[in-house]
């Protein structure tokens, strides 16, 4: 499949195509945060509590590859600082620096708190946040995509990785991680398999630039220009 369609927004390389065959030509990144969508496939199924037909979600099609965690995840952050939502689904190795986000109340399909695995050096760490509040949906309403975490979910992984110039996510979704890179002033790279997630993703990031986090023009150092004399 390779890459089948490569957008450049700003500082954001946007890659459609799959992850397991457009790794290998990205390169070095300086971190990698995700949230890859496995296990859907139950979901799907009824173990979520939930059909592909929820008021929660839009349809997607639920591929083979959704129904078990793949054992080359550990290959991508093996060597780079890393964080990944659901880590506790897969196999990989002990941590001491759990992210858990706190929902306060369910959200009928992943409980009241989510995990992300991390390979970094800190003691687990736990953000309150009430996703239904915080979450982009559609004009139906429902999620942009099944996995979506709300955009100060991944400014706030991010705040974990403060030396990370170049942010790689290889399942981007709606784009979630990258709108919050655009929002901190980092690079990042996405990769999507899904056309339809893909177009969003491109839509959302154009929008962050479009609308720049004042706080981040804020922070930037004031250009001193010269007197004619």
């Amino acid at each position: 499949m390779s890459i089948i369609r490569e957008e450049i927004i700003g500082d954001c390389r946007l890659l459609l195509g799959d992850c397991r065959e457009i790794l290998p030509m990205v390169g070095k990144v300086d971190a990698v945060l995700m949230d890859p969508p496995y296990g859907l496939g139950d979901l799907w199924a009824g173990g979520g509590g939930t059909s592909k037909s929820s008021w929660m979600f839009n349809p997607v099609e639920a591929r083979s590859w959704d129904y078990a965690a793949p054992d080359w995840i550990h290959e991508i952050v093996i060597d780079t600082p890393s964080i990944v939502w659901g880590g506790n689904y897969f196999s990989l190795p002990l941590s001491r620096g759990w992210l858990v986000w706190d929902k306060g109340v369910p959200d009928f399909t992943t409980g009241h708190s989510e995990l992300a695995w991390t390979n970094l050096s800190q003691p687990i760490r736990n953000l309150k946040l009430f996703p239904n509040v915080m979450t982009p949906t559609g004009r139906d309403g429902r999620k942009l995509h099944p996995t979506q975490k709300p955009v100060e979910v991944m400014k706030w992984c991010l705040s974990f990785l403060p030396d990370a110039e170049t942010i790689l996510d290889p399942f981007m979704g709606s784009g979630t991680t990258g709108v919050a890179c655009v929002k901190l002033g980092r690079k990042f790279i996405g990769i999507e398999i899904d056309e339809g997630y893909f177009d969003i993703a491109c839509k959302r990031i154009r929008e962050a630039y479009a609308q720049p986090d004042m706080l981040i023009e804020a922070a930037r150092k004031p250009e001193q220009m010269g007197m004619a004399l």
